[in-house]
């Protein structure tokens, strides 16, 4: 692996006088007066984004798991109602839904908030980049508190060489075009039958004891990925997440991305040195790639105005969009897509399972049976 570090000019010998600067370099012309950037609070955004997003998943699972237990103990009385949200860790529901949904025109009625919260990180992913991963994904928030903290304690992180950085992160893709072919598989009546086999009732449940019980195998994954995510910036993100992977080559379509003004910059390369995707923003006219998560990181940094920003192309820029998409503006399109598509599946009542508490007692399973199933 190869350090990040900053590199320096060499000293100049004082005794050999310097070579003439050629031409082409003499009449190059002087760049315009330039404005210096006014403090950028972007990252201060995204990070309060994150923190809250972050702590609605742990509530979230602590719910969850509490409504869980109320079925494992001999009780009955069921006081507390299923938390929905937690199908947001069911993105494989998510897409069977979404084609049952296309394929038939009605909504599913298992698992119908794991298709509505799907669909708001795929608007999110078009119009804002794929900026699910770097303001919104509880696992993406942990992988930069973990690389932040690598960075602190090892002062630096890490970089794989291209030859083998390339090929990792052609992983995620293998791994979503497997997840892809096996719902392109499916029919619209397959889907719903296994949607309402015990197993798909509570899939949701089967995945919380997967944690909760967790194997020896398993533990020694997470915790390779953890050590990793110390070392290299986004380790799973960067290789082995599907659902980033959809949502980069959703972003690819998005109108909006960073953009830079060869005229206003000064090529000081701070851009390319904080971007966390490794992207050479320094060098590009626009960001295109999919690795780009839309965190406004490389604006951020950047030290003359308008040099830099997250925008759409000219003929489709407005006079007050001149300087870009203003972060407020970013994060206030984040929250409208994510908070209206939620309350428009909670308003139409297609946010619960339409599954009853009788068949929840019956299917959970104790905690015993959990950790040794039945072969």
């Amino acid at each position: 692996m190869v350090p990040q570090s900053h590199s320096g000019s060499a000293t100049a010998n004082p005794l050999i006088a310097p070579d003439p600067a050629p031409p082409a370099l003499k009449n190059k012309p002087k760049k315009k007066s330039l404005r210096r950037r006014a403090h950028d609070h972007s990252q201060q955004l995204r990070l309060v984004f994150q923190a809250v997003f972050l702590l609605v998943n742990i509530w979230l699972g602590g719910d969850f798991y509490l409504w869980v237990r109320q079925f494992e103990v001999t009780s009955s009385a069921y006081s507390l109602k299923r938390p929905a949200g937690v199908e947001g860790w069911l993105p494989v529901a998510g897409m069977m839904n979404l084609k049952y949904w296309l394929a038939t025109g009605h909504i599913p009625a298992i698992h119908p908030a794991a298709m509505f919260l799907l669909l708001a990180f795929l608007s999110i992913a078009f119009l804002f980049r794929k900026a699910f991963c770097s303001w919104l994904c509880p696992v993406g928030t942990i992988s930069e508190y973990l690389w932040r903290a690598g960075r602190r304690i090892f002062r630096r992180n890490f970089r794989l060489p291209a030859w083998l950085d390339i090929p990792l992160r052609g992983l995620k893709y293998l791994l979503l075009g497997f997840f892809l072919w096996a719902v392109a598989d499916m029919s619209a009546d397959a889907i719903a039958n296994f949607m309402h086999t015990p197993y798909g009732l509570i899939v949701d449940v089967k995945m919380l004891d997967f944690f909760r019980f967790l194997g020896v195998t398993g533990l020694v994954v997470v915790s390779l990925l953890v050590v990793a995510s110390l070392f290299v910036e986004n380790f799973w993100c960067r290789y082995f997440c599907p659902y980033g992977a959809l949502l980069g080559l959703v972003s690819l379509a998005s109108p909006l991305r960073i953009r830079r003004n060869a005229e206003t910059c000064i090529d000081c390369e701070k851009c390319a040195k904080v971007c966390p995707a490794w992207l050479p923003v320094d060098r590009l006219g626009s960001v295109r790639s999919a690795e780009c998560t839309g965190c406004l990181a490389c604006v951020a940094v950047c030290p003359v105005e308008s040099a830099l920003a997250m925008s759409l192309p000219r003929r489709l820029e407005s006079k007050r969009m001149r300087n870009g998409l203003p972060a407020w503006a970013m994060a206030a399109g984040i929250a409208l897509l994510f908070l209206g598509l939620v309350g428009f599946a909670k308003a139409t009542g297609h946010w619960q399972s339409h599954v009853s508490n009788a068949v929840y007692r019956q299917l959970i399973p104790h905690p015993s049976e959990a950790q040794h199933p039945m072969p």
